[in-house]
């Protein structure tokens, strides 16, 4: 589904990402860890098409989009939800999840996505018509989620959509993203709970300082930590 090859990003001569391999397959789970500040971020910023690459190449279903822009990039069936949530606090749930319309054909395709939406989320389909700046912090990331959903993708890019809540709530986004992961999206996902996501992952990348440490097999990364920890 999407390619990576040795992938270069800076931002005013400074650069952030070093020669940055990694593949998403279709139907699995792929997990970025890393510490703060290693370019995780970065990395899906510039799948989407909101950093440009100084060198390096990017593929979506074998298409280079290393210079497309992100509603070509989207249109291609990959889709964003970034870190924080971003969304229209004073907007209602349906505005918010609305602003993903603009790739879809039409009004019907876009109630079909909306009650697609509603029923992965009952919480927000019962707050349609809420303010989204009313919302729980899980409900949020529910919201943030369901917007990247509106476009029908085949993957999805999140960043790190369980962060400031609390067990109970980690445990509903998690289980929520193996239900899309089966429903046969699939998902990129930089997450800092890196217990929780190792579980779930079909393929594990670790970045450190805008490197790639490691790339495959979440439990070789999990005794890969391990052994780093307890030696």
């Amino acid at each position: 589904m999407l390619k990576v090859e040795k992938l270069h990003v800076g931002y005013t001569g400074s650069e952030v990402l070093h020669s940055v391999d990694l593949e998403a397959a279709d139907g699995e789970i792929t997990i970025l860890i890393g510490p703060n500040g290693a370019g995780k971020s970065t990395l899906l910023k510039t799948v989407i098409g909101l950093v440009q690459p100084t060198a390096g190449k990017l593929y979506a279903k074998e298409r280079e989009i290393t210079h497309a822009n992100t509603a070509e990039i989207i249109r291609l069936g990959i889709s964003y939800s970034p870190q924080g949530a971003a969304l229209f606090p004073r907007m209602t749930v349906r505005e918010n999840l609305e602003m993903g319309y603009y790739t879809l054909s039409s009004k019907e395709a876009l109630k079909t996505k909306l009650e697609e939406v509603g029923e992965i989320f009952p919480i927000l389909k019962a707050r349609m018509n809420q303010k989204a700046g009313l919302l729980s912090g899980g409900e949020r990331q529910m919201l943030a989620i369901g917007r990247a959903l509106i476009s029908s993708p085949n993957l999805l890019l999140l960043d790190e959509p369980s962060a400031g809540l609390d067990p109970g709530k980690q445990a509903v986004i998690f289980d929520k993203l193996v239900a899309l992961n089966k429903s046969g999206i699939a998902i990129l996902l930089v997450e800092q709970n890196v217990e929780k996501a190792l579980k779930i992952a079909n393929r594990a990348y670790l970045m450190s300082s805008g490197d790639m440490k490691f790339g495959g097999d979440p439990a070789k990364l999990t005794q890969t930590l391990l052994s780093s920890v307890f030696g």
